[in-house]
């Protein structure tokens, strides 16, 4: 049988002005994320959507949740195939696309992690490992669109 987990997330919009929303200039777009027993994260629309760019939006989120569960997942392969990473860094690019009516859906995102392995670490195995990564990820499983790889990775 398999296993579930359960996660949960308290979403508070924080950006009521004393007037609610009785116009789109009327409020502001930031709310507060709460995970219990975690730092509370401070969010905003996209500021082409009348955020504030200083907060993460949920396309930002989006995007590093996918890159950071990659990257777990690749860094627990190496360890039980004995590959040792000493550095890795990513930097994820996700394209939206927008429709006329204002909806909207990201078409792909492409991972770019840099990985730094110790030298008698085998290079063939830790390139291969980024598409198994990929495969395990629950976050890419989830999703609808591609999440591509082009990872570079050198030795130490």
């Amino acid at each position: 049988m398999a296993k579930e987990h359960t996660y949960t997330a308290t979403v508070t919009w924080t950006g009521n002005r004393s007037a609610g929303t009785t116009g789109v200039e009327a409020y502001t777009r930031h709310y507060d994320i709460a995970c219990d027993g975690k730092p509370t994260i401070r969010g905003s629309a996209d500021p082409a959507y009348m955020g504030d760019a200083g907060r993460h939006n949920p396309e930002d989120m989006l995007l590093a949740s996918l890159s950071a569960c990659h990257m777990l997942w690749y860094l627990h392969l190496c360890a039980v195939r004995k590959v040792v990473v000493k550095t890795y860094e990513d930097t994820a690019r996700g394209t939206m696309r927008v429709n006329p009516d204002g909806s909207g859906e990201f078409t792909g995102v492409t991972l770019k992690p840099r990985v730094t392995i110790a030298p008698d670490s085998d290079l063939a195995l830790a390139e291969s490992l980024h598409e198994k990564a990929n495969a395990m990820c629950f976050i890419a499983r989830s999703v609808t669109f591609p999440v591509e790889h082009d990872a570079a990775t050198a030795l130490e």
